[in-house]
């Protein structure tokens, strides 16, 4: 869109219209959901494991996809990550974020679900999952949504209700939440609230 500036027109602030549109029928599969789990390797990491020469682990995070987990909690939807290694940087990176509901070096992903479930006093019509390889199966076949980067596994690819269009690590799960988000009308209102102030956190 063009702006034609004049003299009667404020130079500050523009208008911003929401661009981001999902298939209607996504997002009414999506309207009841009040909590998203997010696997970690290959969704919100490029899924490269990084391990120095004392044995540490390495591991890169994308500042979109830290927003994006922060805006879902703003908006009533409960942000959960599961994932099958436990590392300090994985640890570190969910308390930076205000993830309250984290639980690592799981094998059994479909047990610890129903855990936070129960915990959550949700069923899994009010879930969404985001994964990318096998261990996520299960998780994604039960949950209202299912969500894929481009570059998961086939299966999963072709288990997914949505594939997101960049790979994981680098926005599939900002691209993720910004479907959640807009499914639950929120979207427009806590973009336009980014024109008039911070949101108060510091870490993305």
């Amino acid at each position: 869109m063009a702006y034609s500036i004049s003299a009667s027109t404020p130079v500050w602030p523009r208008p911003v219209t929401p661009t981001l549109q999902f298939p209607a029928e996504l997002l009414l599969l999506a309207q009841p959901v009040r909590a998203a789990i997010f696997d970690v390797d290959g969704c919100l990491t490029d899924g490269r494991i990084y391990i120095g020469e004392s044995g540490e682990t390495v591991k890169a995070f994308s500042t979109l996809d830290g927003h994006g987990i922060k805006l879902l909690a703003r908006a009533g939807i409960t942000p959960v990550v599961i994932t099958g290694r436990d590392t300090p940087a994985v640890r570190r990176r969910c308390v930076d974020l205000g993830i309250v509901h984290a639980l690592y070096g799981i094998h059994d992903k479909l047990a610890a679900a129903e855990q936070v479930l129960q915990t959550l006093a949700l069923d899994w019509h009010a879930l969404a999952v985001i994964g990318d390889d096998w261990p996520d199966l299960p998780l994604m076949v039960r949950a209202a949504v299912a969500c894929a980067p481009t570059q998961a596994h086939a299966e999963v690819r072709a288990a997914a209700h949505h594939v997101t269009a960049v790979p994981g690590g680098q926005g599939a799960a900002r691209e993720f939440c910004d479907l959640l988000l807009t499914a639950s009308g929120q979207y427009a209102m806590l973009l336009a609230g980014h024109l008039a102030t911070l949101d108060g956190a510091a870490a993305r």
